[in-house]
């Protein structure tokens, strides 16, 4: 574990020095220069471009252009959900305190970035809600603005609020964080799928059929009901009928493509971890093991498909390794964790996230984006990479200590 741990002491000092803001590989539209070009913001090709270019670019010119540094809510949601886990690390072992910070002043930090959570949500809709710090052109389609909610977001947010608000006693804090479930309920499509139904990606047009942000809605709702929300049972229900409708579309092999229609129809690691994440927080709160067959069907797709078990390197899509991205290997430890199965996997997560430590964390102690078979982005990016491997690296070094304290 040693090896982990120094890892997240130097990325949590950089994360710090940095106050938890930063760039995203999407950014793009928040560009002063971009925004003060005549027209050219009309055009959704010349949006499409534009974000793929500071997407892709090696050198980062962001400051040249009027992009700032910037908080982002999925973001400080898993910089939150890091730190509660560091706390019940320190619990478990109190000499990790010298590494990672007292209990009071994981505390101290836990709260700080709540408070931050709540500020930063989303207004106008049917609950508490999260999105992006920056506008996104989804493919041709339409144009999502700075700010809207998204069930993913949503999820990762208001999942470490309610964790936030039983550490601290914050009714207000469990009251935002169980409100986001009126946003799924309310403010998502639903489209009828094989005997359930599949919940949008956001309340905005399209992206309607995707299997990892309506698995994700499930997740969020079995959280608000297993946290005392009044209509506990019809969320399960709702929940129930979104895991169904996905795993009927699970394949015999236990993968799942993206979404239903043809142009989602790539297999990749993190969103299947997604998937997983989802069925298991349905199962574990319910006590309906309806789909525990579809679970560990795709457990087992997952870790056999997506990491070397020789390198420890983790491959972004079933058919081709790269680009490798810092999702991929960060999303192991977590899935392993919530899926009850870290113990059963131990030497593959602790292979994979020393794999990534090796290759893709910089000297500076942030997480690079990807890697790729040319040249590579070394670009420090907050949400993407360092609150997710935070996250990541915080659950790895919880299970590798429940795992000593247990012997």
């Amino acid at each position: 574990m040693e090896k982990i741990a120094n890892s997240l002491v130097a990325l949590k000092k950089y994360c710090e020095s940095e106050n938890f803001k930063g760039y995203d590989p999407y950014d793009g539209l928040n560009s002063r220069l971009f925004k003060a070009i005549p027209f050219v913001g009309r055009s959704a090709v010349a949006r499409l471009v534009w974000i793929q270019l500071f997407k892709r670019m090696p050198l980062n010119l962001r400051s040249l252009v009027g992009i700032d540094k910037d908080y982002n809510a999925k973001g400080i949601g898993l910089f939150l959900d890091g730190y509660l886990t560091l706390l019940e690390v320190v619990r478990l072992k109190p000499a990790l305190a010298e590494k990672f910070g007292s209990a009071d002043e994981l505390r101290a930090t836990a709260a700080r970035l709540a408070e931050l959570l709540v500020s930063l949500s989303a207004k106008g809709f049917s609950g508490a809600a999260w999105g992006y710090n920056f506008p996104w052109q989804c493919r041709r389609e339409f144009l999502f603005p700075a700010n809207e909610p998204t069930v993913v977001a949503t999820n990762f947010c208001a999942g470490a609020l309610l964790r936030a608000a039983g550490e601290f006693g914050r009714a207000d804090w469990r009251e935002c964080a169980l409100s986001s479930a009126r946003f799924v309920v309310s403010d998502l499509r639903r489209t009828p799928h094989k005997g359930g139904f599949i919940f949008s990606y956001s309340k905005m047009p399209g992206n309607d059929t995707i299997y990892n942000a309506s698995l994700l809605g499930s997740r969020l709702l079995s959280l608000c009901a297993q946290a005392g929300a009044d209509d506990a049972e019809t969320l399960l229900g709702l929940a129930k009928s979104s895991v169904t409708a996905c795993c009927a579309d699970q394949r015999p092999d236990g993968s799942w493509t993206y979404g239903v229609k043809p142009v989602t129809g790539w297999v990749d690691s993190f969103h299947t971890g997604y998937n997983l994440d989802g069925i298991s927080a349905y199962e574990n709160i319910s006590g309906d093991r309806s789909f525990h067959e579809n679970l560990e069907k795709g457990l087992d797709y997952y870790v056999n498909t997506f990491f070397n078990p020789e390198t420890g390197q983790a491959s972004y899509y079933n058919n081709q390794v790269y680009p490798i991205d810092i999702h991929c290997p960060g999303q192991l430890p977590v899935t392993l964790s919530r899926t009850g199965s870290y113990a059963r996997y131990a030497h593959l997560a602790r292979k994979v996230l020393h794999h990534a430590i090796d290759t893709m964390q910089a000297p500076q102690g942030y997480f690079y984006y990807q890697l790729k078979k040319g040249i590579s982005s070394h670009i420090s990016y907050m949400r993407w990479s360092n609150a997710f491997m935070f996250a990541a690296l915080a659950t790895a070094v919880r299970e590798e200590t429940l795992l000593t304290v247990v012997k």
